[in-house]
C-alpha cells in the first residue's frame, strides 16, 4: 500500500529532526559543550568584530538616490501593485503613488481575493491613472502575489510601458521618488533597479525585531557583487522593483517561477541570469513602509518566508540553532559562566543596529534596541509553523493555504 505524499513529508521531517547533527535532540549537548569551552566568549566577540566590519562595508556599498534631474527623460512606467487584505496601509500607499510627480505613470492594482475593506478603499480612488483588477478564485499552480503581478504585466498599460514597477501594497513613496530613481539610472544604467525601503517601526515588537532583521539582510547580501555580471548574486526587494519590460520578458516574468514564495529575489536572480544588469540603491527615507503590525504579523511573515527556498527545508534545525546563537549568544555566554562577555556583547550590538537603521530612516536612537535578543524568539516562533507547512506541502499567507511542490 502506497504512503500518501503528505505523510511521506511528515516522516521525512521527523527523520531530518532526528538525524541532522544540529537537531533539537542533539543540540542541548552541543550547546552545553560550547558554553563550557574556554574560548566561547572570545569566539562571540570575534563574531561581533566581523559583524561590525561587515555592517560598515555593506552600508558603504549602498548608494543613495540622487536628486531629480532638472531636464529628465521620463519613460512610460506601469506600476503593478498586488493587494490582499491591506486595509490598514493601502490608502496612504495608493495616495502616495497617485501623488507622484511623473506624468507617464499608470497604476494597476490587483485585488487577490481580499475579504476586508480593501475593495472599498480601491473603489474610492477614482483616478484615470488607476485601474483595479480582481482575482477570485486563484488559479491552480500559482501563489497569489505572483499571479497578481503576472496578470498586471499582461494588461495594455503594462504592454505599452517601457518599464514595469512592482511595489508592495504598503509601500509609500515621496512625490519625486520615480524621478530620483531615473536620475540614478541615468548615472548607473541597469535593467532592474531595486530600492531598499525605510522600515516604519511603530509597535514595540516591530522596534525590536525589524532593525535586527534589516541588519541580517545587509550581512547576507553582498551588495557590491549585485551589479557585477561575473557574480550570481542578485537583489530584489518587493517594496520597489523597477525593471525594463524586455528584461522582465527575457527572464520569463513571474510565469517563470509561479510558486516562488520569495518572488522578489527570485525575479532579480532570473533577470540577471538572462544577461541583464541588476542594481540596488537606498530608497529610504523617500520610500518607506510598515511591513508588520505587531508580533503576530511578524510570525506570520516569517512562517511564509523562512523555509521558502527548497534547500532550506533540510536545514531547518541548523537555522534554528543559528538563530539561537546569533540572538541569544549574550545570554548563553552569561549562563555559561562568562557574564562579563555576555554583558559586553549585549551592549555592543545596539550601535550596529543604530548605524544601519539611522542610515535607512534618518530617525533617532530607539531604546527598544536594548531588547534585541528577543528577536530570536520571534524567529523560532515563525520557524516551527514554517517547518510544519513544508511538511504539509503548503504555503500559508493571509489565511490561505496554497499547495506547493514537494520540498
Amino acid at each position: 500500500m502506497s504512503v500518501p505524499a503528505s505523510r511521506s513529508r511528515i516522516i521525512l521531517g521527523l527523520f531530518v529532526l532526528q538525524n541532522t547533527p544540529m537537531s533539537p535532540f542533539s543540540s542541548v549537548s552541543w550547546l552545553s559543550r560550547c558554553l563550557s569551552a574556554p574560548g566561547f566568549p572570545l569566539a562571540l566577540l570575534g563574531i561581533w568584530g566581523l559583524e561590525a566590519w561587515l555592517t560598515r562595508v555593506r552600508l558603504g556599498d549602498l548608494p543613495d538616490l540622487p536628486g531629480p534631474d532638472p531636464d529628465p527623460v521620463l519613460p512610460p512606467v506601469a506600476l503593478c501593485i498586488p493587494v490582499r487584505d491591506e486595509e490598514r496601509e493601502l490608502g496612504p500607499a495608493l495616495d502616495s503613488w497617485l501623488g507622484q510627480d511623473y506624468p507617464s505613470l499608470r497604476i494597476l492594482a490587483v485585488d487577490d481575493g481580499s475579504t476586508d475593506r480593501t475593495p472599498e478603499i480601491l473603489a474610492r480612488r477614482a483616478d484615470p491613472r488607476l485601474r483595479v483588477l480582481r482575482v477570485d478564485p486563484l488559479p491552480p499552480g500559482w501563489l497569489g502575489k505572483n499571479y497578481a503581478l503576472h496578470l498586471a504585466s499582461r494588461q495594455p498599460e503594462a504592454l505599452e510601458a517601457e518599464w514595469l514597477l512592482f511595489a508592495d501594497a504598503d509601500a509609500q513613496a515621496a512625490p519625486d521618488l520615480l524621478r530620483r530613481a531615473f536620475a540614478f539610472l541615468e548615472r548607473c544604467p541597469a535593467d532592474l533597479l531595486t530600492l531598499l525601503p525605510a522600515l516604519d517601526t511603530v509597535g514595540w515588537t516591530e522596534r525590536v525585531f525589524l532593525p535586527v532583521a534589516n541588519l541580517f539582510f545587509l550581512w547576507l547580501v553582498p551588495l557590491r557583487r549585485v551589479p557585477d555580471p561575473r557574480s550570481r548574486v542578485a537583489c530584489g526587494v518587493g517594496g520597489f522593483i523597477l525593471v525594463r519590460r524586455r528584461a522582465y520578458q527575457a527572464a520569463g516574468g513571474h510565469e517563470g517561477a509561479p510558486m516562488a514564495a520569495v518572488d522578489d529575489m527570485g525575479l532579480a536572480y532570473r533577470v540577471k541570469a538572462a544577461g541583464c544588469v541588476n542594481r540596488v540603491a537606498l530608497g529610504g527615507p523617500h520610500l518607506h513602509l510598515r511591513m508588520y503590525h505587531g508580533p503576530l504579523e511578524i510570525v506570520r511573515g516569517l512562517r511564509k518566508n523562512l523555509l521558502a527556498l527548497p534547500w532550506t527545508f533540510p536545514l531547518a534545525p541548523v537555522l534554528a540553532a543559528a538563530a539561537v546563537l546569533a540572538t541569544f549568544g549574550c545570554v548563553l555566554a552569561a549562563l555559561g559562566g562568562h557574564p562579563g562577555a555576555g554583558l559586553l556583547l549585549w551592549l555592543l550590538v545596539p550601535p550596529l543596529l543604530g548605524e544601519a537603521h539611522q542610515r535607512f530612516t534618518g530617525r533617532p536612537v530607539d531604546l527598544a534596541w536594548a531588547f534585541w535578543p528577543l528577536s530570536g524568539a520571534l524567529v523560532l516562533a515563525g520557524l516551527l509553523p514554517a517547518f510544519w507547512d513544508r511538511l504539509r506541502g503548503v504555503n500559508r499567507w493571509r489565511g490561505r493555504d496554497v499547495p506547493i511542490r514537494k520540498p
